[in-house]
């Protein structure tokens, strides 16, 4: 299978998705919009994997590469492919389908819980979620959910932490993927945005409790095995090259 990740900013890689990816010897690729690297390895991507980036999805005029980006996200989603975005990645693909994009009424940041959703109940991906965990959050913009999705959990800070379309688009607010280099790396380059706000932890808040880092490791494994489990059963059930799908009878 092969992966193609749509990477924004150097800092925001793709964490442990590449490890999960490795240990099941599927092929990752990767487009860096910021040096220009549009994604022309997406044609033939089993999965397209959005990660985030402090830009939002209005900023054009500073990142002109997001309106090609957005192109090749619904061009992704149109032929069928697995897609999973996560914080800006999550956001781009909610406008890709119909949803608003807009500034959530505070910014989180930091480990804080997240409650289970019991609409995620209509997904065959519901089991990757428990009903109550700590995630990893970096984000100040929220989304509305996309016709026909179901909702994934909320916290308090933020209503709409995801969404799952058709068991194979997958939006998440909340970083599972995260390791303790990921969280330097994000103090490092966008330590402005903490402060002294209800929903924002300090660096060393965020850097305790190494347990964390593996306990959100292990959920977003749940979720890859799961959506791996779907790209298998929808190649199961395309009908085989060369044929018509059509019975044939003999005379």
């Amino acid at each position: 299978m092969k992966i193609h990740v749509y990477q924004h900013v150097p800092f925001e890689g793709p964490g442990t998705i590449a490890d999960w990816a490795a240990s099941r010897k599927h092929r990752i690729s990767i487009s860096r919009w910021y040096e220009q690297q549009e994604a022309q390895e997406n044609a033939d991507a089993d999965w397209v994997v959005v990660m985030g980036g402090p830009m939002g999805v209005h900023d054009q005029s500073e990142h002109p590469w997001l309106t090609e980006e957005k192109r090749h996200i619904e061009a992704a989603i149109r032929s069928g492919k697995t897609v999973l975005g996560i914080c800006l990645g999550a956001q781009l693909v909610a406008e890709v389908l119909g949803a608003a994009v807009y500034r959530n009424g505070q910014r989180e940041i930091g480990w804080w819980p997240l409650q289970r959703d019991p609409g995620i109940e209509a997904s065959r991906l519901s089991g990757f979620l428990p009903e109550r965990m700590e995630v990893f959050h970096w984000h100040g913009d929220t989304f509305s959910l996309p016709d026909g999705s179901v909702p994934v959990g909320s916290s308090e800070a933020c209503a709409c932490q995801g969404f799952i379309c058709e068991d194979r688009i997958v939006a998440l607010q909340f970083h599972l993927e995260i390791t303790p280099a990921a969280v330097d790396a994000l103090v490092d380059h966008c330590g402005e945005e903490i402060g002294p706000y209800r929903w924002v932890q300090t660096p060393d808040e965020m850097r305790s409790r190494p347990e964390r880092f593996a306990a959100v490791n292990e959920v977003m494994d749940t979720l890859l095995n799961l959506l791996e489990g779907e790209t298998r059963l929808r190649r199961s059930a395309e009908p085989a090259e060369g044929s018509s799908g059509k019975e044939s009878h003999a005379g």
